[in-house]
């Protein structure tokens, strides 16, 4: 029979998993990408050396000595719009991400456990938007408001529960039909309890592997809505609109074009590199020995 260990070793399950992830040089490299561009988009607005919407040299100024990454299409600062135009995507895509995360569980767990007719009302709705190519689909929902900031949010939160949804469905038809599980369960408890408490706790190591990925797509379809005219209205500074209203520069000054385009690949590349170091951590592939031990002992559902 499978005994179910103390609730308490769930809580931390998550933190042990990601700190034997960012020991291991996938995750090393992952997490230093990833907070290089942080770091950037954050502390930027503060640290920028001119306004990023004031007019300060000629268009597509060359570098110089005062202008590092010359100017953009409008004679403005690129370093400046470089530094003042991440954060805001950073908190786009993380508030979407968590939308996702939140709308995909709950119908991934639901869909699994509730079975029947539930489910498959469910597994349908997630298979028609699956239909549609995930930057045509949020580009649809813009385009009938208008690009508005919560509504882009919305948008890559919804085309972005799908796939969440089934991962978790996935996961939890297995955990599902655990024995502790059904113990709980023969006791009279509502199945809203048993999923909050029996399976959401057992399902930690693939919402951290989805959350890392959804990050990752979010950014590239808010980058990609921007670029296609769909992100934040100008003259606000946005890495992907920068590559769209620059690209016909390139010729006499490519930075405006460069800069964005590679903080957006670091930053994806980044995500997904230690987002792959979670799973190898999750499935046994790159652990420590000791941390191997740790890790299974907290995992729900280990043989008694």
């Amino acid at each position: 029979m499978q005994a179910r260990p103390p609730k308490t070793s769930n809580r931390f399950q998550w933190l042990h998993t990601l700190g034997a992830a960012a020991r291991t040089r996938r995750g090393v490299i992952g997490l230093g990408l990833t907070t290089l561009v942080v770091l950037v988009a954050v502390i930027g607005p503060l640290v920028e050396p001119y306004p990023s919407t004031s007019f300060e040299t000629i268009p597509f100024a060359t570098p110089s000595g005062q202008f590092l990454l010359g100017g953009d299409i409008l004679g403005r600062d690129v370093l400046s719009r470089v530094l003042d135009g991440g954060w805001l995507l950073l908190v786009m895509a993380v508030a979407a991400t968590a939308f996702s995360i939140l709308i995909g569980g709950a119908a991934g767990i639901s869909a699994a456990y509730l079975r029947g007719k539930t489910d498959g009302i469910i597994m349908r709705t997630v298979d028609v938007i699956l239909a549609f190519p995930s930057l045509v689909f949020a580009l649809l929902l813009v385009s009938i408001i208008g690009p508005k900031t919560w509504l882009i949010i919305l948008a890559v939160g919804i085309v972005q529960a799908p796939p969440v949804a089934r991962v978790l469905r996935s996961a939890t038809l297995d955990i599902s039909e655990r024995d502790y599980v059904k113990a709980v369960e023969l006791q009279g408890v509502r199945p809203a309890k048993v999923m909050r408490s029996e399976i959401l706790p057992n399902l930690i190591s693939p919402l951290m592997v989805e959350t890392g990925l959804r990050v990752t797509y979010a950014i590239v379809i808010m980058a990609g809505l921007a670029f296609l005219g769909f992100g934040q209205p100008p003259p606000a500074a946005n890495w992907g609109y920068m590559i769209q209203e620059n690209r016909i520069g390139l010729s006499s000054n490519p930075w405006g074009v460069v800069a964005p385009a590679i903080l957006i690949a670091l930053l994806t590349i980044g995500t997904n590199t230690f987002t792959d170091a979670i799973a190898r951590v999750a499935i046994g592939v790159d652990r420590r020995p000791e941390e191997a031990a740790l890790i299974d002992d907290l995992k729900v559902g280990a043989p008694a």
